[in-house]
């Protein structure tokens, strides 16, 4: 019987973190006799040294953090006999949005974006494992957005492109097209880091450069 604590030391030496688990109902587009389904994102510090190390990263091929996540939680899947879902996968494509939220570990922010309780805004799932066995899981902790008074979220953004009203994508790249932008597409997005969980999360700006420069392509 596997316990979600060996799942989490199964994950770490690929710099993996279980995000989130439940036991998934009819209604929730999980594998057929799925018991658990767990959600893995970037275990910080220290996850971008260990992808940039890696083959996949260094072969000069496309899409190399796609193609290394499928090698690493497929190693774990392996070992589990689990499943492995990733985002990439589809169409059609696994509802991540919809699971993060049933996780009870990830919830809507001020700003529309996921909110995860130990990654913040800086949230991101880089698969999940569909298991046979039904864990036992710990209760759900709070929504860090209940606590936070401030909301710095609501007003970080320094296009306006991004608050409570949603998410204007042409003008945050009308933003990111000028010498102005120059510090969300080196340091990451400002309403992301302004989060105060995500400052704790412990992300590297080379990661947020690095998926800045994908998305402003």
């Amino acid at each position: 019987m596997s316990t979600l604590q060996a799942i989490a030391d199964l994950a770490r030496p690929h710099s993996l973190a279980v995000f989130g688990a439940f036991h998934p109902g009819p209604d929730d587009s999980a594998p057929p006799g799925t018991g658990t389904l767990l959600l893995f994102g970037p275990a910080e510090p220290g996850f971008w040294p260990h992808l940039t190390s890696q083959p996949e990263w260094q072969d000069g091929d496309p899409d190399p953090i796609d193609r290394w996540s499928k090698r690493a939680l497929g190693s774990i899947a392996a070992d589990l006999g689990a499943r492995a879902i990733f985002p990439s996968d589809g169409p059609p494509y696994a509802p991540f949005f919809r699971w993060a939220l049933s996780s009870g570990r990830a919830w809507a922010s001020p700003v529309r974006l996921l909110v995860h309780d130990s990654a913040g805004l800086w949230v991101s799932y880089r698969g999940a494992l569909a298991l046979g066995e039904k864990l036992e899981l710990p209760d759900p902790p709070a929504n860090p957005c209940d606590v936070c008074e401030a909301k710095p979220c609501l007003s970080a953004c320094p296009a306006l492109a991004l608050t409570g009203a949603g998410y204007d994508l042409p003008g945050c790249h009308a933003w990111l097209d000028q010498e102005q932008g120059d510090d969300c597409l080196s340091l990451g997005c400002a309403v992301r880091r302004a989060c105060p969980v995500s400052q704790a999360y412990g992300r590297l700006p080379e990661q947020s450069a690095y998926h800045m420069r994908q998305f402003h392509r």
